[in-house]
């Protein structure tokens, strides 16, 4: 009688509820940002001083400001500032934190001593610090805010970086290359970086959200986007006073979108860092 061979059936991970809600979300407010032009009733800077904080109707379904601008046109065309620039920032400190990173790893000796002391450093000094000292040398302004807080935010790549090609570098096919007679920088582009791509990847993905939350604070505070954008920091600061006079809806819709958006984020970030670091 011939034995049965069972063969083990793969069962796919169910994804979260929450990791779904997040993810319909933001599929959502991504293409919404495309096409604000398309889809804002409004112009983001049509000024209606009749309709002066007017609340929600038909003609404006999330109210309109002190200055009775359309909050939906508004937050619809800020969306495209508040989730590029975000992009941009994480691309300067990845560019720069996962080049001293993988340079500390693999030199190792006095250069990772430098890096890693450069790191520290600039660990201790409170990242918004260093980034309204920043500002108050080059200037107000979201293209500045982005380049600050690349910088602040290049120590936390880099030691993250660091950590995984210390790793990486010990592996056996690197040392195959180097008998080979292949050099150093040409093992590092071609294969340890893009070794370590899904993981750094992961981990932009986590940080996205706080580094869209740093940007709004800086706008909040006046030393990034300036009037007249429709940056959802902006617009909470620009909001706030019509808090007194009983209008929350100027305050409350862009700061509710901060709030859902980081949160959505940082739910998707977290489990997509996990499925690409390897972990199910």
């Amino acid at each position: 009688m011939t034995a049965l061979t069972l063969t083990p059936i793969r069962v796919r991970a169910r994804r979260p509820v929450g990791v779904t809600v997040a993810a319909a979300f933001l599929g959502l407010v991504v293409p919404a940002a495309v096409l604000a032009p398309l889809l804002a009733p409004y112009a983001p800077d049509a000024i209606d001083l009749s309709a002066s904080l007017a609340g929600t109707s038909p003609g404006h379904l999330l109210g309109t400001d002190s200055s009775g601008q359309d909050l939906l046109s508004r937050v619809l065309y800020g969306a495209r500032t508040s989730l590029i620039a975000p992009l941009l920032l994480l691309a300067v400190a990845a560019l720069l934190g996962v080049t001293l990173g993988v340079l500390a790893a693999w030199r190792g000796g006095w250069t990772d001593a430098f890096v890693s002391r450069l790191t520290d450093v600039m660990y201790a000094f409170p990242g918004l610090l260093f980034t309204v000292l920043i500002i108050a040398v080059f200037g107000t302004g979201m293209t500045t805010s982005v380049l600050a807080l690349g910088l602040a935010y290049t120590p936390t790549v880099a030691k993250y970086t660091r950590s995984l090609a210390l790793s990486e570098s010990r592996k056996p096919y690197v040392d195959a290359y180097r008998v080979q007679g292949m050099g150093g920088a040409r093992i590092c582009a071609l294969y340890l970086v893009p070794n370590l791509g899904r993981s750094v990847a992961g981990y932009l993905v986590v940080l996205f959200g706080e580094a869209l939350m740093s940007l709004a604070t800086l706008s909040y505070l006046g030393f990034g986007a300036q009037p007249p954008s429709s940056d959802w920091g902006l617009m909470v600061q620009e909001g706030q006073a019509s808090v007194v006079q009983g209008a929350l809806l100027p305050a409350l819709v862009p700061g509710t979108a901060i709030a859902l958006v980081v949160v959505s984020f940082n739910v998707v970030g977290v489990w997509a860092a996990d499925r690409l670091g390897g972990r199910n």
